[in-house]
């Protein structure tokens, strides 16, 4: 924390906005909490970030040991940043945030999502079914990610970025404000495919189901 700001306080919540309390810390957290990204990818999901912010957060988050940077085998050889197991564990953080932000009495929602928002909403909002049970695989695509989303007897067991590995049950192919807005229920499913925002491939009452799990917010 060398040179750093501190609260120079001995109390653990001091310490921990120390490490995390800076503009676009958490939301840079946020955005790896379903996987790796790139440098790129951050700035694409964040765009209100300057590049030279968003360069001193990831090195900020690093030296604490939020964050890692890997370098991915060629091909690709890029470098990408991923959550530690200890970042990770700011996931009750997430948690306790989001509902306490929906509830607030004065400030609305408002503003711009990124694709992670959405899948990590669907994650967040699913309840699970064990009354009328379904199994599916679920290849998700938003613009620059594809997402993959495990339902397994009625309980949402995976939501992650990446490919599926095998074959899905459904591939769901659209944009992430286009898929938000059919989650929410503000948008019928049939509507968003019928004008081509939306496309499915494979089990459509999949996708139905998937959709009814998520109740109107």
């Amino acid at each position: 924390m060398t040179g750093k700001r501190t609260y120079g306080q001995a109390c653990p919540i001091a310490h921990a906005l120390d490490m995390i309390g800076e503009r676009w810390a958490l939301l840079v957290v946020r955005e790896l909490r379903l996987g790796p990204r790139r440098y790129a990818d951050l700035q694409a999901a964040l765009p209100g970030i300057g590049p030279s912010v968003l360069a001193q957060r990831l090195r900020d988050l690093e030296a604490v040991g939020v964050l890692r940077r890997r370098t991915l085998p060629p091909p690709a050889a890029s470098r990408t940043y991923e959550l530690t197991e200890w970042g990770a564990e700011l996931e009750p953080v997430f948690a306790a945030l989001r509902t306490w932000g929906m509830r607030s009495p004065v400030v609305p929602l408002s503003g711009e999502i990124s694709a992670d928002t959405v899948l990590l909403g669907l994650r967040a909002f699913f309840v699970p079914q064990p009354d009328a049970p379904w199994t599916a695989t679920y290849r998700i695509a938003l613009e620059r990610d594809v997402y993959r989303v495990e339902v397994r007897d009625g309980e949402l067991v995976a939501v992650a970025r990446g490919e599926v590995s095998g074959p899905a049950d459904v591939r769901l192919d659209s944009d992430h404000l286009t898929l938000q807005s059919v989650l929410s229920h503000e948008r019928p499913l049939a509507a968003a495919i019928e004008d081509g925002g939306l496309t499915v491939t494979g089990d459509l009452e999949a996708v139905r189901r998937l959709i009814g799990a998520v109740p109107p917010r």
